[in-house]
């Protein structure tokens, strides 16, 4: 393998853990990095799955032995991902998938430029407002939570221009396949060995560059906006 590093991110809601899950299984190669947080559990969320639980006391100890790739401290809780699951994932000559926001991708991006970044963004605010609600039933979260996920989404989809690729989520099967072509066409391309398949797989991955989908984008931020969403200041609204 070639050591890459994908970045995803998307609003809460879009669908990320269900496209990320799916890749997993259909790629060999490739490792899920799992984030630190000193937020509390919500609903079925189990350490060591969804993100590793720690104190803050733990966490910053983290901080200061600079074992965090990125970090950041989001309404009163700390995020971070931590570089060991970078070294060990390119010491077996296997890729990394990080799952984090667009705060802390950009840091990893600045770190790491080479990264494939990766964007997930709902057709509309109109479906992520129907999925947020649906899934609050789930997660027992009250309507002002869903509000204020809803509200950062915004803010989150006007930094698509700083990702590679552009995936909207409108029809899963699809989704997936492109998330799997996007992985297979950048390993392609960095191995150097092209091939039918991997002309295929470019083909698609080509259509979700983020110059050609700027104007489903465009549009469906327009949808925010019409829909007069507010962004709370320095919002990190992944996790």
């Amino acid at each position: 393998m070639s050591g890459i590093l994908f970045i995803i991110s998307a609003p809460s809601g879009s669908g990320k853990t269900t496209l990320t899950n799916e890749l997993l299984k259909l790629v060999p190669g490739l490792e899920f990095s799992i984030s630190y947080t000193t937020r509390p559990p919500r609903g079925s969320e189990q350490s060591g799955r969804e993100y590793f639980f720690v104190s803050q006391e733990k966490f910053i100890e983290m901080m200061a032995a600079e074992e965090f790739l990125e970090s950041a401290c989001v309404f009163g809780h700390y995020y971070g991902t931590a570089k060991r699951f970078l070294a060990d994932a390119f010491a077996q000559g296997k890729d990394l998938l990080l799952d984090i926001d667009v705060q802390g991708a950009a840091q990893v991006k600045e770190k790491m430029p080479e990264a494939v970044s990766i964007f997930i963004m709902p057709p509309s605010r109109e479906t992520l407002e129907f999925r947020l609600r649906n899934r609050s039933h789930n997660e027992n979260v009250d309507d002002d939570t869903v509000r204020r996920r809803l509200d950062g989404a915004r803010k989150e989809i006007e930094n698509y221009p700083n990702y590679d690729y552009i995936l909207v989520n409108d029809r899963l099967e699809q989704s997936i396949d492109q998330l799997k072509a996007v992985v297979s066409s950048e390993r392609a391309k960095r191995s150097g060995t092209p091939s039918a398949v991997a002309a295929e797989e470019s083909d698609k991955a080509r259509t979700c560059l983020r110059e050609n989908v700027r104007p489903r984008a465009e549009q469906i931020l327009r949808s925010f906006e019409e829909n007069g969403a507010e962004t709370p200041a320095g919002g990190r609204h992944k996790r």
